[in-house]
């Protein structure tokens, strides 16, 4: 099991704020001054990034220090009028430490799409993510968006948001950006497969079982369980002879429907016929 720090100190905090910031910036996860950063120093701190400045050109002096009501309690600058999800993230999970919100392009277009990312392609995906659902739209900086993301906190390791960006959480900052960083990499390979190859062998339920065992072993309970197929060895008609015959057996369950619909089709055909 991997062990995360459970509190940072006010230095590391915003030191490694203006880090990470950086990082988000430098991968085009955000443009101009979009996205924020906030970390746990204790049971009810947070230090957060200000409003106004890019994430690539932040320096600690910069943080804003809050409680999880929002007061303000140190910091020359105001706060990201985005707090509030960040906010809603740590009443709703108090597993979580630190919360980070980005516009990754390719998993922000799923969000513009209103698509979640739950296909089982990537073990990695289904470790560190599981299911990523897409939360309703809200207007940014409202009251609108931690309802809008409430019901996600605890279950789940990172969400959608409609027509916006993505929001991820974690145990540390660390983790909370890797999963930023694995979300939109998942989101691009959804969009290579999905739209340019056009072809995706998905995981079944037996190779994703194995992986949420590992999931499990590693300390994280949440993400939920993608949908997956049964293995061929388990689906209905795969060895039975009264079922459908093929040369080999269907890969999907689309494509064992259409086999039925076919030999169907072919056997009433072959009656009518031969009356």
């Amino acid at each position: 099991m991997i062990h995360h720090k459970k509190y940072y100190s006010d230095f590391e905090a915003k030191k490694l704020i203006c880090e990470i910031g950086k990082r988000m910036y430098n991968k085009n996860f955000v443009a101009a001054n979009d996205g924020n950063i906030s970390v746990k120093v204790g049971p009810e701190t947070i230090w957060s990034t200000p409003t106004g400045v890019s994430k690539g050109f932040m320096t600690p002096d910069m943080m804003v220090k809050m409680d999880l009501s929002g007061k303000v309690l140190a910091g020359k600058m105001k706060p990201s009028s985005e707090i509030k999800m960040h906010l809603r993230v740590y009443q709703e999970n108090p597993e979580v430490n630190a919360v980070v919100h980005a516009h990754p392009p390719v998993a922000t277009s799923f969000a513009i799409a209103g698509m979640s990312l739950e296909k089982p392609i990537s073990p990695e995906a289904v470790v560190l993510l599981g299911k990523v659902p897409v939360a309703s739209y809200a207007t940014p900086g409202t009251e609108e968006v931690p309802e809008s993301i409430a019901p996600y906190c605890k279950e789940y390791n990172a969400v959608l948001l409609a027509n916006h960006g993505a929001l991820t959480w974690g145990r540390d900052i660390f983790e909370a950006y890797y999963r930023m960083e694995s979300l939109e990499h998942y989101a691009l390979m959804l969009m290579y497969s999905n739209n340019i190859i056009n072809r995706a062998n998905e995981l079944n339920c037996s190779q994703i079982s194995d992986l949420i065992n590992i999931r499990e072993r590693l300390g994280i309970k949440t993400g939920g369980v993608p949908p997956c197929n049964p293995p061929a060895k388990e689906r209905p008609y795969a060895h039975d002879e009264q079922g459908p015959s093929t040369s080999s057996t269907p890969a999907s369950k689309e494509e064992w429907i259409e086999t039925i619909v076919k030999k169907v089709t072919e056997k009433i055909l072959k009656t009518y016929l031969t009356r």
